[in-house]
């Protein structure tokens, strides 16, 4: 596209430093100086970033038109409804990238990942509902518009439609087992996930159980974790570290959707144009989208989404009736529990959030840390390793009022210099450690085999409080979470 001609004027808004060559900035490329020129008459309503800005990235998007000769669509309902899409795009990724991340195997041209994404009308909340790709449905009898091969009325899983009949089928199932009308469409691969986490500098994940899944390579520790594109496409991938399947692998999707928008929002990326920018074009520079989802749209989503929190989305499985359905063309599949179901999309029909208010907090806190071993559960006694007469009881009613199993004897330890406080296990106690450590930040694991089940804790100089822990509870499939019940504390 040629640069518009400017006057000398215009081209002068901002000073430089005198070490900078004046024919740097003559050189700059025809979109920098498009960008400069926006920023210098502050267009910045539209969520930091130029409409022209957007056109040029607009631009790039492939373009598809899934919504073609369709018919007997939903009404519309309020709000706007996007039917988001992954697909395995490994046929784009590099043989180092193949091997490194596990992404072997030849691409199934199908929909890896199916998810309706509803922004509120006010801008002002986004629900993510997963739907399992698993998900038993029946395709209609029809003709093949591209080869006019007839088909008859057959069983399919849901995330198959892709390959049977591409995105316009797809989206007619979705429609027709939803009710829904959906306003766009978009498809995003290995490819543009990697590149976005990458643009944002990473993504925080946390978890309280480690992750291991021998077919991607996933292996995470338990703990909070930066996940780089390659090792978060393994995050998100992952069906094999729990027996949740593919459920889990949805519920780790949504968390880590919650922690991309923590990120983008926390990072003022959404403030700030060239890094918008840059985020703009990892995620649009290969994506496909239908015709009407174009710089209008992104400019809309771009100022609601100035205001946007972890807290303003919600996150939610469509309920399911049968986890093991049987098919005796497609085996197990999953049927949906289509009462549940139906109530979920008519609220998302109506525009009316999912989750329930939460009641306001008196007194704000630091927020509890997820760990694997409920505190209830684990035995300690507590010794003060300090001159500090009474510390051993502070910590032992400290540790009490944060649910863990004091013997409520507390002792003076032989040694009385002790600095930094100390956690003595037994190994075979390993998990119930780690659990206490949450709750001692800084203090040092000593295993001491055959101690038994009781943990010992040697009170050090370094105490200054027991910081809030508490089990992580399992997800259940259909439970509605916000962003900010997700993502790391």
């Amino acid at each position: 596209m040629p640069t518009p001609t400017r006057s000398p004027a215009r081209r002068q808004p901002v000073r430089r430093s005198p070490a900078r060559r004046p024919q740097v900035r003559r050189r700059k490329s025809g979109w920098a100086a498009r960008a400069a020129t926006t920023l210098s008459v502050g267009v910045l309503a539209a969520g930091g970033i130029g409409h022209a800005a957007l056109s040029l990235l607009d631009g790039g998007i492939s373009r598809i038109d899934p919504f073609r000769d369709m018919k007997d669509r939903p009404a519309a309902g309020h709000g706007m409804n996007i039917l988001l899409v992954g697909t395995d795009g490994r046929d784009r990724i590099t043989e180092k990238e193949r091997r490194t991340y596990r992404l072997g195997g030849n691409p199934c041209h199908c929909t890896d990942t199916i998810m309706i994404v509803h922004i509120s009308a006010d801008r002002d909340r986004a629900t993510v509902v997963s739907l399992p790709r698993d998900t038993y449905t029946h395709i209609a009898a029809r003709k093949d518009p591209a080869t006019g091969v007839q088909h008859p009325d057959h069983p399919i899983r849901l995330n198959a439609a892709y390959a049977e009949g591409g995105p316009s089928l797809t989206l007619q199932t979705v429609e027709r087992m939803t009710h829904l009308k959906i306003d766009h469409y978009m498809e995003v691969d290995f490819i543009t996930f990697m590149k976005t986490v990458d643009v944002l500098g990473g993504v925080r994940v946390c978890t309280a159980q480690p992750l291991k899944d021998r077919f991607t390579g996933l292996n995470l520790s338990a703990g909070t974790h930066v996940l780089g594109g390659g090792q978060a496409l393994q995050y998100v991938r992952s069906r094999h570290v729990d027996g949740a399947s593919d459920l889990g692998r949805m519920q780790r999707q949504q968390k880590f959707l919650a922690a991309l928008i923590e990120r983008a929002t926390s990072s003022g990326v959404l403030l700030n144009p060239l890094k918008l920018r840059d985020v703009t074009r990892a995620v649009l520079g290969s994506v496909r989208a239908d015709q009407g989802f174009g710089a209008d749209q992104l400019i809309g989503l771009g100022r609601a989404m100035r205001n946007f929190s972890p807290s303003s989305s919600e996150f939610t499985t469509v309920p399911i009736g049968d986890m093991t359905f049987r098919d005796k063309e497609l085996g197990s599949t999953v049927k949906w529990d289509d009462a549940k179901a139906g109530a979920l999309f008519r609220s998302l029909r109506d525009d009316k959030p999912l989750a329930p208010p939460r009641p306001k907090k008196k007194k704000k806190g630091p927020a509890a840390v997820d760990v694997d071993v409920p505190p209830e559960q684990i035995q300690v006694q507590v010794e003060n390793g300090t001159p500090t007469e009474g510390l051993g009881r502070r910590v032992d009613d400290e540790l009490l009022a944060s649910g863990f199993h004091t013997t409520r004897r507390p002792a003076n330890a032989t040694d009385r210099t002790v600095r930094r406080t100390v956690i003595v296990y037994d190994p075979r106690w390993d998990r119930s450690a780690k659990s206490l450590a949450a709750a001692l930040p800084g203090s040092e694991l000593r295993p001491a085999p055959g101690q038994g089940p009781t943990l010992k804790v040697v009170a050090g100089a370094d105490f200054k409080q027991v910081r809030r822990v508490r089990a992580a509870e399992p997800q259940q499939p259909d439970q509605v979470v916000t962003g900010d019940q997700v993502v790391c504390p």
